[in-house]
């Protein structure tokens, strides 16, 4: 049977992301197929452990991607608490009245279980809203990472409910784990020798499911907390990006079994469709307390926007507390799968409103713009450039390089544009002048003050996305001027040359020749300096 269960996850995953949704919907609709043929959750065991282990990475994941200062500011901490009250504040009497007005799945419920069932419909989908900016290529936005840094907040805000839901007091021992810091150059040391191969990847697993998970688990805690806290103490080192990277395959691959044990928990009746598109319908009031809640932490309105229409969903992290929630009898085993469909129902809407997100903007913007308060946020605030002839846009090692070589002969009259504030603060220290701004952000070229002496645009940013967006604002805006970009690929190459740009440069091929240019120029060196004290020594040898 093994067979046919990859045969029907792997056609289902398909069929669902061929109409532009993401996999996971497929894999749910997979497991209730599998329940059809007989399949429960019982007769899979290895199924229920593969899960855990997904779920267990996917925070270990999260650890490694967390910037603990992003968690402080006030629209991520204050927005998401308040947030994480309102929609409770929201659900409870909401359900409460479904039930009164007959609906047997909600009837009879006291208030803890009502509350139970807040806390998870409050939660937005991580794995989503990832994959949408991702995709957007707005992953590093203003609004890209106000969305990322709430989701981690309520990432955070489940696994302590994880943490309390398993009953138990923790070992005394369970304070030792207070010295994890202690052992952090150890860990680095290893970490530094590990490489780049399969042993990084055994170090990441060892890392989450031994010093996190099992030795979490020895104390008393909850594993998924140990994954987590292992995953934050390995983030500030240089390779944490490169594990997370060499992890995510067999996250995603553990987390499939989790979406399907979701559905070998059985059908939903009509009843229970029902009840999940009724609770879908309360999805716009989540989108509309961001909204709010985003501009009035002073961020522009179409930043709040953007980010309330990611975070416009359910969640998988919902679903992990019904689970809990089922297991330990708080719940009926029936709500994981109302909830199952209900966070699916959400995506099906969710993923077209992302793609149109902007364009709503547009139609609405001078009532979006009523929500706004003054001053905007310090990230959000209109950029002033000046009079610059050359513009940067992305100033990473490459965008940095070629600023260092125009001002060897333009000194002065030149700008760079870099979205991370840490990398704007190290230009500024070196004496570029850079600004704060994200150019694959629409609002960046709203923000962007008129430069009439511009002549050329060198597009550095790292994803093709973004310089392809680039070209279409500047030609929006009727610039005049010469653009040129650097790329990986060829094919980004003819998309970006078809679209206007004036010159491109494989950054693979430059790379290339730039190393045989270096050699040859080693080489010339070496030359001549042997040339030039080969006379002497032959005089030295003569004369001896």
């Amino acid at each position: 049977m093994e067979p046919a269960i990859l045969l029907i996850t792997l056609a289902c995953g398909m069929l669902v992301s061929r109409v532009g949704l993401p996999p996971l919907i497929g894999y749910l609709v997979a497991g209730f197929a599998l329940f059809l043929f007989g399949i429960d959750e019982s007769s899979l065991p290895l199924l229920e452990q593969l899960a855990e282990l997904g779920v267990t990475l996917l925070l270990f994941a999260i650890g490694l991607k967390l910037d603990l200062k992003s968690l402080f500011k006030a629209e991520v901490l204050a927005g998401s608490s308040l947030h994480l009250m309102g929609s409770m504040l929201f659900f409870i009497p909401l359900l409460k009245l479904l039930g009164l007005i007959g609906l047997e799945q909600l009837s009879g419920m006291d208030i803890n279980q009502l509350a139970l069932l807040a806390f998870a419909l409050s939660f937005s989908s991580t794995i989503f809203a990832v994959k949408i900016l991702e995709d957007k290529g707005d992953i590093q936005s203003l609004y890209g990472r106000v969305a990322i840094g709430i989701l981690i907040m309520q990432d955070i805000f489940a696994v302590a409910f994880l943490t309390i839901s398993k009953g138990d007091f923790p070992s005394i021992w369970a304070l030792g784990l207070l010295l994890l810091p202690l052992a952090k150059p150890l860990i680095y040391r290893a970490f530094d020798k590990v490489g780049h191969g399969e042993l990084l990847v055994l170090f990441g697993l060892v890392m989450a499911l031994v010093m996190g998970a099992w030795l979490f688990e020895l104390v008393g805690l909850k594993p998924d907390l140990g994954a987590l806290v292992i995953g934050i103490l390995l983030a500030g080192h240089p390779k944490s990006s490169e594990l997370a990277k060499s992890l995510f395959y067999f996250k995603e691959l553990f987390l499939v079994a989790f979406f399907l044990t979701v559905g070998l928990n059985g059908l939903p009746s009509f009843s229970d469709i029902g009840l999940a598109t009724l609770l879908v319908f309360a999805v716009p009031i989540k989108v509309l307390l961001f909204l709010y809640l985003l501009t009035y932490f002073r961020l522009r309105s179409r930043t709040a926007l953007m980010s309330s229409f990611s975070l416009g969903n359910y969640s998988e992290f919902g679903l992990i507390v019904a689970a809990v929630a089922t297991s330990k009898g708080w719940l009926p085993p029936q709500w994981m799968v109302i909830l199952a469909v209900a966070l699916s129902i959400s995506f099906l809407f969710a993923a077209p409103l992302n793609n149109i997100a902007n364009k709503l903007y547009q139609r609405q913007q001078g009532r979006l713009q009523k929500l706004e308060r003054h001053p905007l946020h310090m990230e959000d605030r209109p950029i002033r450039v000046g009079n610059p002839r050359f513009l940067i846009l992305g100033m990473g090692r490459i965008g940095s390089g070629a600023y260092d070589e125009l001002a060897t002969q333009f000194d002065g009259e030149i700008l760079g544009v870099e979205h991370k504030q840490e990398l704007v603060d190290f230009h500024k220290e070196h004496g570029r002048h850079v600004v704060q701004g994200d150019a694959s952000d629409t609002d960046f070229w709203e923000k962007l003050e008129h430069a009439p002496n511009l002549e050329l645009v060198l597009l550095a940013m790292p994803h093709h996305i973004g310089n392809q967006f680039a070209v279409e604002q500047l030609q929006r805006l009727n610039y005049q001027g010469k653009i040129s970009a650097i790329v990986q690929y060829s094919e980004d190459a003819s998309s970006l040359k078809a679209a206007g740009v004036d010159s491109v440069f494989n950054l693979y091929e430059a790379a290339g020749a730039g190393f045989v240019d270096h050699v040859i120029q080693e080489l010339k060196t070496g030359e001549q300096h042997e040339a030039d004290i080969s006379p002497p020594l032959a005089e030295e040898h003569t004369s001896k």
